[in-house]
């Protein structure tokens, strides 16, 4: 699969901040790409970088095979743009805006089915609008241009779970019609439900990318296994990958990383009374990459 964005050894600093350090991420054509991490790692910097917005201290960013400055004019006519925190003209109403969009040759049909779709009132001003409407706003002039490129700073920020959802279908869409996808996001479960891969951003450095279906697989359980007779942890301490979390009256809660049939068999020479065992969340799977990176 051809890769539309490649951004390589991307550097960029504020004084001693050193906000983006040396990033390297290849987002290929109609995948929807997630770029995980907390506010301040350094998402919305790169996002800025990418749209041509700031320019980088070092490295370089190629978009639909072009130079993301010296062609930059050009590749905004391929990509549909949501800010996070998105600012708008405050006397203008959303028809102003969208009508401004259709001005620079935006399909007014797509926008009138969205306004319909996200139930957008595009009669009133936009300082007038709640949070949740001015993201909806965002969202419809992000799409209006039928882009080749969607790059999306926090797509569902203030909207609640009934329009995320909504969101999430049209970014689904937007895929099946050859659309690739940059969202940045700090909602794990967003990324989960709706990203192909996802880059994992800490302090200005990618330190991983995961295809999602492997990250889950990373394998991480916790088993909380009840007794009839106590189990001693040093009998249990020498299989790999495993950590006591908790001793309780009558059992061990324990968490396992890799294959975890070593563990059961070892829990079958037990009599036991129960067992539970419950699978990481993405947020766990996350976190282990924080903690250990």
């Amino acid at each position: 699969m051809k890769n539309v964005i490649e951004i390589k050894d991307l550097k960029k600093y504020f004084g001693k901040t050193r906000a983006v350090d040396g990033v390297e991420v290849a987002v290929e054509q109609g995948e929807i790409f997630g770029f995980l991490g907390p506010n301040g790692a350094g998402k919305t910097t790169l996002i800025r970088c990418l749209m041509d917005f700031i320019r980088p201290t070092a490295g370089k960013i190629s978009i639909l095979g072009k130079d993301s400055i010296k062609d930059s004019a050009e590749l905004k006519k391929e990509i549909g743009f949501l800010p996070g925190n998105i600012r708008l003209y405050d006397t203008w109403t959303g028809d102003q805006h969208i009508d401004f969009y259709r001005s620079m040759g935006a399909d007014p049909r797509v926008a009138d089915c969205l306004i319909k779709k996200l139930d957008f009132d595009s009669k009133k001003r936009f300082k007038n609008l709640s949070s949740g409407n001015k993201q909806k706003l965002g969202v419809i002039l992000a799409l209006m241009k039928k882009p080749k490129i969607l790059i999306m700073d926090e797509p569902t920020n203030a909207l609640d779970p009934l329009l995320q959802n909504q969101v999430h279908q049209l970014l689904k869409e937007e895929k099946k019609n050859g659309t690739t996808v940059f969202i940045s996001s700090h909602n794990l479960s967003e990324v989960e439900r709706i990203c192909d891969r996802v880059a994992i951003i800490k302090e200005g450095k990618v330190i991983a990318t995961e295809n999602i279906r492997s990250l889950k697989e990373k394998r991480i359980h916790t088993t909380t296994a009840y007794f009839f007779e106590r189990a001693r942890k040093d009998e249990l301490s020498g299989i790999p990958g495993i950590e006591f979390i908790e001793e309780i009256s009558d059992g061990l809660v324990i968490r396992s990383k890799g294959d975890i049939n070593p563990l059961i068999k070892k829990l079958s020479c037990y009599k036991l009374k129960d067992i539970e065992i419950s699978h990481a969340s993405l947020e766990e799977i996350f976190l282990e990459f924080y903690n250990n990176k």
